[in-house]
Parts: structure tokens; sequence; C-alpha cells
């Protein structure tokens, strides 16, 4: 072994896509049967626990879990679905409430210790649920204004100059048919995958320099790691919660635009 390849051995390593790269869980499952599904199924398993234990047999005067989750309810109802969807909030609420809860878990997964990764950050699982959003979005709005008139509306709003359409009309059918899906799920990957990044990186530095190589000046180094390490984990924590609340209020919002033209 050269000692070039000793130094590099004795170099930090920053983390990189290695932390995205699961293989499955055992010899012989199948390929996609990693860590992240496994997260993405008790995730979703935790929601419907929840959920029933709160809601199947409620009470008149809430307690515990039912009233946890009926707070829950109350802010996406009043936050996410009545701003977009008005009269019909009521009807859609089970969609934007286990949007809200899954992808809220989904994010939650990366902080908890042990499991340590968010669901999110893998693009798959993003784009599974935007994709359902979207065809469900499609199915209403042909539904409730008529296939020529879903995309007549979309694509020529009223009241503008006929020559304004020619450059307005291919903008809107792109902008949503394929620029909002394609957002709506990667706003939340990204930032779940950078969030993950950054997290790791600050908790290796504190690692690497407190325990692998502690050194008078190193030692330092290694404290700022730890601090930022806690300061970023409660940063994203609130990033967490709070990109499950764009994730449904955009949910809401496209539902909203395919009930009602106007908006």
């Amino acid at each position: 072994m050269s000692a070039l390849t000793v130094l590099a051995a004795d170099e930090f390593k920053a983390p990189g896509l290695e932390l995205f790269d699961f293989p499955p869980l055992w010899d012989g499952a199948p390929f996609w049967l990693t860590k992240p599904v496994l997260l993405a199924l008790l995730s979703s398993l935790v929601v419907i626990v929840f959920c029933w234990s709160a809601f199947a047999n409620p009470k008149l005067v809430p307690r515990g879990v039912q009233n946890v989750a009926e707070m829950g309810y109350m802010f996406v109802r009043d936050q996410v679905a009545r701003p977009f969807l008005g009269k019909d909030a009521d009807r859609y609420m089970g969609l934007l409430l286990s949007l809200f809860f899954l992808v809220w878990i989904w994010n939650l997964m990366g902080v908890i210790p042990v499991l340590q990764f968010p669901v999110a950050s893998h693009i798959a699982f993003p784009i599974v649920l935007a994709v359902s959003v979207y065809v469900l979005k499609i199915y209403l709005g042909m539904k409730h204004q008529g296939g020529l008139g879903y995309f007549k509306n979309m694509m020529f709003p009223p009241g503008l100059p006929k020559p304004i359409y020619f450059l307005l009309a291919p903008i809107e059918f792109l902008s949503n048919m394929i620029v909002a899906p394609f957002t709506h799920a990667v706003r939340l990957f990204a930032n779940m995958f950078a969030g993950h990044i950054i997290i790791a990186f600050f908790s290796m530095v504190g690692f690497w320099f407190l325990f692998e190589k502690l050194t008078p000046l190193g030692a330092p180094v290694g404290v700022l790691g730890v601090l930022f390490t806690i300061a970023m984990t409660g940063f994203e924590l609130f990033i967490q919660f709070l990109q499950a609340f764009l994730f449904a209020l955009l949910a809401a919002m496209y539902i909203g635009g395919s009930l009602h033209a106007e908006h």
C-alpha cells in the first residue's frame, strides 16, 4: 500500500451520493426492497394507525391521540383546504390530511435515531404522490369543465387581447401540464435531499475531529461540527413540516383549479 493511499485513507471525506444508495435488505431480496421502501411502508402504517386510533371511535370531548389528530385536521382544513376548495373542502379532507401526515412522517424519518433517512430524499417517492395528484387534477378538470372546456380555460384566460394568446397559451399549457407536477415533486425531493446531506456533513465533521482525529486544533472544529449538527437538525425539523404543508397546499390548489375554472 502506497503512502498516498494511506494518506487518502486518513483524510476526511465529505458525505456524498453514497448516502442515498441502499442495497436490498438481505441477500436474494428483490432489488427494490431497500431501506427507503421499508421506511415508506412504515410511514404509511404509522399514518393509518394514528388516524384509526384517533377517528375510529371519536369522543365528543377529544383526548390523547384524538386531540392531536383533530388539531392536525383543523390545521389542514383551515390553512390548506378551505382557502382553495371553499365549500368543497370537506370532500377532499381525507386526501389532503393523508398527504400532509404521510409526507411529514416521510420527512421526520430523517431525524429519528437509527432510521435517519428522509424517504422523500429519493425522488421516486415524491414523484408517485405528485403524479397521483396530477392525474386527479386532470380527471376533475375534465369532469367539471368538460374535456375541451378544461384546456380552454387553462390556456385562454378571458379578458386578454387575442394576440397575447399566441404567447400565453403554450406557456400556460407547459406551466400546468409539465412544470407544475415536476416542481411539485422536485421541491420536496430537493429540500429533503439537501437537508440530509448537510446534517450528515456536520455530524461527520464532529465525529471525525472529536474521535477519529482528536488534536488540540481539531477539537474546536469537532465541537463546532456537533453544535452545527444540533442547530441544523432543529432547522430541518421546521423545513420538514413546511415541505409537508406546501405539498398538501399545492395539491389543494391544483384540485381547486380543476373544480373551479375561475381559480
